[in-house]
């Protein structure tokens, strides 16, 4: 079952007795839950109701005894067991004996007064387990991934129209490139930027630079597009700004360096016929940020990345022996590049 299914069905009242929530968006997982809690208890039952157990620390039987026990207040209880690692295939180094049989016969024949939430924030389970295989048929399996490119800016968009204000497209793509696709830290910095523009404002590329956070990659994200785009004014700029926060030189080499040894990736493969997410997967990278190299490396010939990738290790040599003035090195490296 999709996420977006499941809430269809939730907000429908159509509660299951059992809820297994897999992956690691933990943004999402929080939200499926809330959701869930906000359905099956009114608040004023939710201090009887409402039960929390870490596996990490107590054993599963404590909160399947619990879950077996009608509820004090309301027709309703909810138990959430977290960080079940017993249903993964790793080794459980917890000192905690559980018994997992309670939790095997309780999912065969599940309360009707109680909804389990079981979150395991996991890649993936053990399915050859008899238990997971009982809990899957016992209720709603959901997995809570970090949401591929083509719908994070689906969601971004639905989140501006429930805040009432727009985000531009340049605006969200820039948004995603300083804050990666961690829904938490993307909600926060949206809250953020409708609370700046006001009901009704645009959230645009300039609105987003002004406000967001930015990061030592980040910047040199930024210092690159503008190599690319023949400003060596505003890369320049962007290097004193480094300079006066005490970024150490070298860490900033190396940075540039990465990055250009992705674009080169990027235009390898582009050339062998690999799409987006091929590439994605082969080099280990977030699909935005290998979007960001493939738009880079249309400005670069094969003969300049290399001619550019040998400057690095050059201005690392130089760096390393104290040959020159660190910032120097970096001036003229910025330099080279744009003028080759």
């Amino acid at each position: 079952m999709s996420i977006s299914e499941l809430k269809k069905k939730i907000n429908q009242d159509k509660l299951d007795p059992i809820y297994l929530i897999t992956g690691t968006e933990a943004f999402l997982i929080d939200e499926l839950q809330k959701l869930i809690v906000d359905k099956a208890l009114p608040e004023e039952e939710r201090e009887f109701g409402l039960a929390y157990y870490d596996l990490n620390e107590t054993p599963v039987q404590s909160a399947v005894e619990d879950a077996e026990t009608m509820p004090f207040l309301g027709e309703k209880r909810v138990i959430i067991l977290k960080n079940p690692l017993f249903l993964t295939a790793a080794k459980d180094k917890s000192k905690v004996e559980h018994d997992l049989e309670s939790l095997q016969r309780y999912a065969e024949d599940p309360s009707p007064f109680t909804i389990l939430i079981i979150e395991a924030p996991y890649e993936k389970l053990d399915e050859r387990k008899k238990l997971v295989k009982t809990i899957k048929k016992a209720g709603a399996f959901v997995k809570a991934e970090a949401l591929q490119q083509s719908h994070l800016g689906d969601w971004l968009r639905k989140r501006a129209e429930e805040l009432h204000v727009t985000l531009e497209k340049e605006g969200e793509e820039r948004l995603v490139q300083l804050t990666g696709s961690h829904l938490l830290l993307l909600q926060q910095e949206i809250d953020k930027m409708a609370l700046y523009v006001g009901e009704g404002g645009v959230v645009n590329e300039e609105v987003v630079d002004l406000l967001v956070a930015r990061t030592l990659e980040n910047d040199i994200f930024a210092l690159i597009d503008h190599i690319v785009k023949k400003d060596l004014n505003k890369a320049f700029r962007i290097l004193y700004d480094l300079m006066k926060i005490n970024e150490e030189p070298i860490k900033i080499l190396s940075l540039i360096g990465r990055q250009f040894r992705i674009i080169y990736q990027v235009s390898e493969l582009s050339k062998r016929g690999y799409g987006q997410k091929q590439m994605a997967s082969t080099l280990k990278l977030h699909p935005y940020a290998v979007k960001i190299a493939q738009q880079q490396s249309k400005s670069f010939e094969e003969e300049k990345l290399l001619y550019i990738l040998d400057q690095v290790a050059e201005s690392d040599y130089e760096m390393k022996t104290g040959k020159m003035d660190k910032k120097l090195i970096l001036e003229l490296l910025l330099t080279k590049i744009k003028n080759k």
